[in-house]
């Protein structure tokens, strides 16, 4: 019996020692924490895709709306008419900022950019009234998604429709 109480008297005392529990601590919390900072990062990288989104349909709809002719909502008028060779004009402003340079950070593709008009009939000096319509469809690959990818699932991306519209003003 007095050889287990050296080793009694070691193990009661490392019970007590508390000397690297912080360590241990942050060890246990690091991967919480990298989650929550990648899902920060995720969430202000979709934030500035979607406005740089927005901004460029609604730069696109200004475009549209000073390209067309004041009187595209007369009699035979339509808007295929008078905007034929504007759509990758349109598709250039919607992905492109007024540098030249993508407006968007890498993953985030414009898939589509389409244009209507509606002419609204009011008591209006000049009625009817040409209202042009931009929407795009908007693309966001997430760039953590290929840590899912590799599980074998398809990699993640949220899809956004962007609509603008705006007062014909003509040309």
């Amino acid at each position: 019996m007095p050889l287990l109480t050296p080793i009694s008297r070691t193990a009661h005392l490392f019970s007590r020692d508390e000397r690297g529990a912080a360590l241990v601590e942050f060890a246990l919390l690091l991967p919480i924490l990298l989650l929550f900072f990648a899902v920060t990062v995720e969430g202000g990288r979709m934030m500035w895709s979607y406005q740089a989104a927005n901004a460029g349909v609604r730069d696109a709809a200004r475009f549209l709306a000073r390209s067309a002719p004041y009187d595209i909502c007369a009699p035979g008028s339509s808007l295929a008419d008078h905007v034929a060779g504007l759509d990758t004009d349109l598709e250039t402003i919607v992905a492109e900022a007024n540098s030249g340079t993508g407006l968007y950070p890498g993953g985030v593709t414009v898939e589509e950019v389409t244009s209507a008009l509606d002419c609204i009939t009011g008591t209006f000096r000049n009625s009817p009234v040409g209202v042009v319509r931009v929407t795009a469809t908007v693309r966001i690959d997430l760039p953590f998604g290929r840590l899912i990818s590799m599980s074998g699932a398809a990699r993640p991306s949220l899809t956004a429709e962007i609509s603008d519209a705006q007062r014909v003003f003509g040309s």
